[in-house]
């Protein structure tokens, strides 16, 4: 018998080849967790609930091991995915009531990533944290105490003296944007705290200035829709649902469902966290006007749009914005998903997805992204939907051109672009004689000066023959003259120019 140990037989390979297939095997458990998390909330046999409870069962089990991993993939989901934040909340409620300890990890995680990018001017981020650190109130893992005193410490921010007037708008649209999805928790538990917080927000928006607000109008009148500045837009949204005891219809809580087990499990308590202070290097979100084109009288029959001062109303907008936000570099994507949009069946989703692309298409100063990228989500999203997009679409140009006489002038040329672009790709076709009131207008009036702007356009987009044929003999008059050379040398008096050229060229 050898008396040789066995690791001195060993010459290596097999502990590499084991260390390998641990690693392999660690790696694949890994992928398989990312992958089951992700997925979650999508289009299963079974239901949300039966799916939140088994993956809550699954990842418990496997904490001792990828701890970290799961931490960083959860917060991740919970800042890139806000559309899906009730259904990750729910998830960390539910580990959080299995293991208490990993719940407040969790939690400082969340913490660290709602300073870190305050402090790094992400204010998307920053705003889609405070979110899921707000929805976890509802699940039972923060106190609501202390997530008012994170609020109240963000409303002692906006009140700060010598700081832009923008840094302290961002921190009162932060809290009244995150109130929807907590605002009942806090009515039913701290209700004192919570009127308390909201006459705060209420002085601060009647002393704050809007000199930017008719900068930044699409229209110079109110009417038909009064065009509202964003905070007081969101603030009239907000006093409505407090009206409705803080009720909505647009959020999902699947949490609800596991009310008996969250409810026994153990809160944390958010660190006293102070917002940093101003410095000059920060950027922060520009102010906006709220763009309304629809109402419900304008919507055929079937489900109708909520209304301008509803919080469904900013609710739905927000999703649609986060999608073109995410997908704007594809459109063919982008068109895809807004049609997919989980709520379609209770709203009238054409009108809303033409009312938000339009928004950003006339946003001021400038849109967001290139005008184009716009114009090819609209053709993309008429041909995925060619029973009922085009006719929407065709009806908010006609209101858009009904209401041109008192558009701004940078969104009037926005305007022009999208309607040529479009046309060339739609072989030009369009209803002219509707608008064959514009034929008795001065020229210089806007509704004809537009036609005549779109038929230039057009021009550069297809050739003179093809205008003349698509308008109709009435319009003539918007038929840009036709394009030749000019070539100077062939005019008359040219040999003259042309003998000189020679002498110089000569000398």
């Amino acid at each position: 018998m050898s008396r040789r140990r066995p690791h001195e037989e060993d010459d290596g390979y097999d502990r590499a080849y084991r260390k390998r297939r641990k690693v392999s095997e660690n790696q694949e458990i890994e992928d398989r967790l990312e992958s089951l998390i992700l997925r979650v909330g999508e289009k299963s046999t079974s239901s949300l609930e039966s799916n939140l409870e088994g993956l809550a069962s699954v990842l418990e089990a496997d904490l001792s091991t990828f701890r970290a991993k799961i931490l960083r993939i959860l917060t991740d989901c919970a800042i890139r995915m806000p559309e899906k934040c009730t259904i990750y909340t729910t998830l960390v409620g539910l580990l959080n009531a299995k293991n208490f300890n990993f719940g407040g990890e969790f939690v400082e995680y969340m913490v660290k990533m709602f300073k870190e990018s305050l402090k790094g001017c992400k204010w998307d981020v920053a705003r889609y944290a405070l979110r899921f650190l707000a929805d976890l109130v509802n699940c039972h893992v923060i106190s609501a105490s202390s997530l008012l005193q994170l609020l109240d410490n963000m409303i002692d921010t906006a009140n700060e003296d010598n700081v832009p007037q923008v840094r302290r708008d961002w921190y009162v649209f932060a809290i009244l944007s995150t109130l929807p999805w907590v605002g009942r928790e806090l009515y039913e538990k701290k209700e004192k705290a919570l009127e308390h917080l909201l006459v705060q927000i209420e002085v601060f928006l009647n002393k704050r200035t809007k000199k930017h607000h008719n900068a930044l109008r699409v229209w110079a009148v109110d009417t038909p829709h009064p065009q509202e500045e964003y905070l007081d837009c969101l603030w009239s949204q907000i006093r409505k649902l407090r009206q409705d005891n803080w009720a909505e219809k647009h959020i999902p809580r699947p949490y609800l469902a596991f009310d008996s087990i969250l409810c026994e499990a153990l809160q944390h308590n958010l660190p006293s966290i102070i917002p940093p202070p101003h410095h000059d290097s920060y950027q922060y979100p520009m102010p906006w006007v709220v763009f309304r084109l629809f109402d419900y009288t304008d919507c055929p029959e079937g489900p109708i749009l909520p209304g301008a001062h509803s919080i469904e109303r900013f609710l739905i907008e927000e999703h649609l914005h986060s999608i073109i936000e995410m997908y704007h570099l594809e459109r063919k994507d982008c068109a895809a998903h807004l049609l997919n949009f989980p709520y379609k069946l209770k709203i009238p989703l054409e009108y809303c997805i033409v009312e938000v692309i339009f928004a950003e298409l006339f946003h001021m100063p400038t849109p967001r992204y290139i005008e184009i990228a716009y114009g090819a989500m609209l053709i993309e999203l008429c041909k995925l939907q060619p029973s009922t997009m085009p006719q929407v679409l065709a009806q908010a140009t006609e209101m858009l051109f009904m209401r041109i006489d008192t558009m701004n002038v940078s969104c009037f040329d926005r305007f022009v672009s999208w309607f040529s672009y479009h046309l060339s790709n739609f072989q030009f076709r369009w209803s002219w004689e509707d608008w064959d009131s514009c034929l008795t207008l001065d020229d210089d009036h806007p509704k004809p000066k537009f036609i005549r702007e779109t038929m230039l356009k057009c021009l550069r987009l297809s050739y003179h023959q093809r205008i003349r044929e698509i308008l109709p003999e009435s319009f003539s008059k918007f038929i840009p003259a036709k394009p030749d050379t000019d070539y100077k040398y062939a005019q008359d008096g040219a040999g003259g120019i042309t003998l000189e050229i020679i002498c110089r060229f000569t000398i």
